[in-house]
């Protein structure tokens, strides 16, 4: 086995001299991308199971999220050693390893999940800027557009560092403000609730909270292929959404059982709160905003990226065309039908997520490390476990893949 700091020196491209990527900055990009729309629609899915199983399945959620992240930088580090370039995205991943069909439906599920995630996060948020501000739909959307991908375009590695920054500070300071403001009215004993049986249903969205994968192959470039601060990036990276999502979901349900009358479900728990208490409302929206904004930049990102690998243009260039690309088609379709938020969480989660970030970096790391027809060196492992650990991973995928799509067959029915 190579034991390695670094595959290789990035360069500032002015002075020529190294410019070794921040952990923490690596750090921030994985929280950013992770503390997304997901969250907001967390208390949504799990009210009917309650605090106590939904935080079980949290758990299970994030430790199944941070092995396929750990193997898909496995299979990224070795593409890089093997091809000897940084800027690996997935589909050179998926051609290294699992050939021309693998290649085809990674690129489909990777530009699927995408798209509505970006979709989703579009309509969201101009719906919350057009509550403040006044202004029409399509303004909003542009406007939001516009920004963040003006950011991501225009902006330096040390730029979109610094605005994550500033962004996942924001969300941590709105956060506290909401959980001070809320907790307030908290029922303890409603947090105790667990209905098990209700749990299959959630699962999809609290996978699809969890998803950061995208960046994965931006910040193994950016932290020169060091396997050390790779690993300590997703796991504290994704640490950090963790005890979020935990706090904020027993904030939201332990607040809303009052208004909750024997079995009824209320369709967005946010919306009851947000009616039910003058200041929650805008502490709310803002905690909203600032977690889409920085999801939005990792997706931007990440989609943007993957576009250039697939058409083939150079890395470390800047070219309109994969932002444009990025980030057109997602204002025109969330401005379409502004009620699509809810039903492209779902439909990414399921079917984009566990597909591409379930049941793909298992297949990767298993062809990687068992066909032997690659010629990669030995890299350590970052996931341990070997078949048995690929094999479960593959298997929960599929389990959570068929059995949805038997509950929505069943309801065409």
């Amino acid at each position: 086995q190579f034991e390695f700091e670094r595959l290789f020196s990035n360069l500032n491209k002015a002075t020529l001299k190294r410019e070794a990527g921040s952990l923490t900055s690596a750090i921030l990009l994985v929280a950013g991308t992770t503390v997304g729309a997901g969250i907001l629609a967390i208390p949504a899915v799990t009210q009917e199971a309650g605090f106590l199983a939904s935080a079980v399945t949290c758990i299970i959620c994030w430790i199944f999220m941070v092995v396929t992240g750990l193997l898909i930088a496995e299979v990224n580090v070795k593409t890089m050693c093997e091809l000897g370039s940084g800027g690996v995205s997935l589909v050179s991943m998926a051609m290294r390893t699992l050939g021309t069909a693998g290649v085809q439906i990674a690129c489909w599920s990777y530009i699927f999940i995408h798209y509505a995630l970006l979709v989703a996060y579009v309509a969201r948020s101009s719906d919350i800027l057009t509550n403040f501000l006044g202004i029409p739909l399509w303004e909003s959307a542009t406007l939001f557009s516009l920004l963040l991908g003006g950011i991501c375009y225009f902006g330096s590695q040390r730029l979109i560092g610094a605005v994550n920054g500033v962004l996942v500070f924001g969300i941590l300071i709105s956060f506290t403000a909401l959980v001070v403001v809320a907790s307030g009215d908290l029922h303890w004993d409603a947090l105790l609730k667990a209905n098990f049986e209700a749990v299959p249903l959630s699962i999809p969205i609290i996978a699809l909270s969890f998803v950061y994968q995208n960046v994965v192959p931006i910040f193994c470039t950016n932290l020169e292929g060091n396997l050390s601060k790779v690993r300590t990036a997703i796991v504290l990276g994704t640490g950090i959404p963790l005890v979020l999502f935990l706090v904020w979901n027993a904030v939201i349900l332990g607040s809303i059982t009052g208004f909750e009358t024997g079995f009824d479900k209320i369709a967005d728990p946010l919306q009851q709160l947000r009616s039910t208490n003058g200041v929650v409302g805008p502490i709310v929206e803002v905690f909203s905003l600032l977690a889409i904004a920085t999801s939005y930049i990792g997706f931007v990102l990440g989609l943007s990226d993957f576009l250039a690998d697939l058409l083939k243009l150079p890395s470390g260039q800047s070219r309109p065309l994969p932002y444009l690309l990025t980030l057109i088609p997602p204002l025109v379709l969330s401005l379409l039908d502004p009620e699509i938020f809810f039903k492209a969480l779902d439909f990414a989660g399921t079917y984009g997520v566990l597909v591409l970030f379930g049941v793909f970096p298992a297949a990767m790391s298993w062809s990687d490390r068992y066909s032997g027809s690659t010629q990669s060196p030995k890299l350590p492992l970052l996931v341990p476990g070997g078949r048995l650990t690929l094999s479960l991973v593959i298997g929960g995928s599929g389990w959570v893949i068929l059995s949805e799509l038997i509950k929505n067959f069943g309801h065409s029915y």
